[in-house]
């Protein structure tokens, strides 16, 4: 019997969320690597240090223990969430106390994704920095809320211009997402810069949604900065602390929110409906994570410090126009005039095996820029810029190819 057939949608959400801009370029990569060609992959922000010995370790041992195979609890074990008010304590001077309140998060990257699940309606505003991370973007449509883009300019450091949205805008926006150590542009925010937000944000009603995944990666010997250091800054902000990038955890999936204990209490309440927590032997990974020694993470800084080094002084021998922003564990670029930055990364790939992350991926402020990860151990890096070295992009002949190499894009 031959069945009527059913052609199934997506759903509205999910056809406003922004094309995967990236898909020509995958297949340019896959493309370039059947040549045989040494693919130097700038574009993942994923750590290539390992893990360290003693987070192993304790998983290890925890893995072992019958009682953690079982449901962990939804907001986190109590170990786990002692260890991240120590953190929060120890690192930024934010004291326990009734009015802060922790919860684990099976990474950052989920947990700033459900935030406007909990806190928005449809049709709120959620404000976006623009470069920015493109799930706080994706996080706002799935919820039906809609996302405002905020310019984080050169001139004014790649902080927000609020004083360019207007104020209906405004007046139907629920949260800001910010991002500081930043990615992809490695800007910073300083205290009085914070302090500015959470009069803003206090003014305008609007919850702060603070993305602290790079806290600790800095190189111009800044001491890390968290929101909730600011007076007053708990009741309106929800801060995400990553142990990714800062430990070399990325694969493991753990992190913990911060902030006012009733919005800790309304992002769990709608959390607590879609998982079941993290599991309970990665939370002892974590514990033991968040207890290491200083010297923990600034060796694994001074790794990334050497590289960025590195790349910023033979990028700009060969007349490379690098943003020195001295954080997060990339280096944002402009492209030559005249180029998109897809464009630019395509042919980057073609012409050399050479990997980086278009800056349109991020944002309509993202334009004109790429970023290069400083995920690639020295020889690798030593390697691309050798390659970059070869197709003089400084000089007039390497202009001229550049040009035509895209003349010959087009017309096919």
């Amino acid at each position: 019997m031959d069945k009527k057939s059913v052609l199934i949608s997506a759903s509205g959400r999910v056809s406003r969320l922004p094309p995967y801009l990236f898909a020509e370029l995958d297949r340019k990569k896959a493309a370039v690597a059947r040549k045989g060609v040494d693919i130097i992959d700038f574009g993942i922000g994923d750590p290539d240090l390992p893990t360290p010995d003693f987070v192993v370790s304790a998983a290890s041992e925890a893995l072992r223990d019958p009682a953690f195979h079982r449901y962990p609890r939804n907001e986190g074990s109590p170990f786990f969430l002692d260890a991240a008010s120590a953190w929060m304590s120890r690192e930024f001077g934010v004291e326990p106390g009734e009015d802060v309140s922790h919860a684990a998060v099976i990474g950052t990257k989920e947990g700033i994704a459900h935030v406007p699940v909990a806190f928005c309606n449809p049709g709120d505003v959620v404000l976006v920095p623009s470069p920015g991370y493109p799930v706080y973007r994706a996080a706002a449509i799935l919820a039906d809320a809609v996302p405002v883009e905020v310019p984080l300019r050169r001139e004014n450091g790649f902080l927000p211009d609020l004083d360019s949205l207007e104020p209906s805008i405004l007046k139907s926006a629920r949260m800001i997402y910010l991002n500081y150590p930043n990615n992809p542009t490695g800007a910073v925010m300083s205290g009085e810069d914070m302090r500015r937000i959470v009069e803003f944000a206090r003014r305008e009603d609007l919850l702060i949604v603070s993305d602290n995944s790079y806290s600790h990666i800095r190189f111009d010997g800044g001491k890390p900065a968290s929101f909730l250091q600011i007076e007053g800054a708990a009741p309106l902000c929800l801060e995400f602390h990553s142990l990714s990038k800062t430990f070399s955890m990325t694969g493991w999936r753990i992190g913990f929110v911060t902030g006012g204990t009733r919005l800790v209490k309304a992002f769990m309440s709608a959390k607590e409906n879609i998982d079941s927590g993290v599991f309970t032997a990665i939370q002892k990974a974590g514990a033991a994570a968040l207890a290491s020694p200083p010297e923990a993470i600034a060796d694994r800084v001074a790794v990334y410090a050497r590289r960025r080094a590195l790349l910023i002084e033979s990028l700009r021998k060969l007349s490379w126009d690098v943003c020195d922003c001295p954080a997060s564990l990339y280096l944002w670029a402009a492209v030559p005039k005249g180029w998109t930055s897809i464009d630019f990364a395509s042919w980057l790939i073609t012409a050399s095996g050479i990997v980086v992350t278009p800056g349109s991926g991020f944002g309509t402020w993202g334009e004109g820029y790429v970023r290069f990860s400083l995920t690639l151990p020295e020889e690798r890096i030593h390697k691309a810029l050798g390659r970059l070295e070869q197709l003089e992009f400084h000089s007039l002949r390497g202009r001229t190819a550049m040009r035509r190499s895209r003349k010959c894009q087009e017309e096919s």
